[in-house]
């Protein structure tokens, strides 16, 4: 595990602290469509994203859910961290949008890393910094765009993610992540698809 450590982290992380993450961290390999992370749990330990891609949701009190931000290689989330400092419940929903390689950090971990190692302590405020900055895009996005914009936003975010313009997914899907109905997404789409910007296929949207 020590190599995928220093491939992705080398360059950030003091080697003593490399080792240390080698040394009890956790690794998880996790297939497309997997809950990590659900309202209500605590959380018992922090991610570090090797590979793949997850999507980190807030649901409403009627079930349904809006899409905050994603995390990719590299990337932690600062929600998690929150939860395992403050030892409170999580209040997001994690979900593997792709498969994805996992090093899970033992809580106990964190504090005694922060004040240990001056990279981690560097890590951990750069990653609350760049979910901040998502979360208020986030927020910008949903008052001051209209859903047409917000959706082609939403597309293009994924296929940089997914590094492919042919995306795999339904119209529900894409609706729960903008948190609108099925119905105004098909419509937004064939308006798309008429203005050639995209062509829906039964099971995927291409991106012309």
């Amino acid at each position: 595990m020590i190599q995928e450590v220093k491939k992705h982290y080398g360059g950030l992380f003091e080697p003593a602290l490399i080792e240390e993450i080698n040394r009890v961290a956790t690794f998880m390999e996790v297939p497309e469509g997997k809950d990590l992370m659900q309202p209500g749990q605590y959380i018992k330990a922090m991610p570090l994203l090797l590979s793949g891609s997850i999507k980190i949701m807030r649901p409403d009190t009627e079930g349904d859910e809006l899409l905050l931000y994603h995390l990719e290689k590299g990337d932690t989330c600062a929600m998690s961290m929150t939860c395992c400092m403050g030892n409170t419940k999580s209040e997001i929903h994690a979900v593997t949008e792709t498969p994805a390689k996992l090093l899970m950090i033992p809580i106990g971990k964190m504090e005694e890393w922060s004040s240990k190692y001056k990279s981690w302590r560097n890590f951990v405020f750069s990653s609350y910094h760049n979910r901040m900055m998502e979360l208020l895009e986030s927020v910008d996005n949903i008052a001051f765009n209209n859903m047409d914009e917000r959706l082609e936003k939403w597309i293009e975010d994924k296929i940089q993610i997914i590094n492919s313009k042919h995306i795999y997914t339904t119209h529900k899907e894409v609706a729960q992540d903008l948190h609108t109905s099925r119905v105004v997404v098909s419509r937004l789409l064939k308006k798309m698809e008429n203005n050639k910007k995209i062509k829906l296929h039964r099971s995927f949207i291409e991106v012309l």
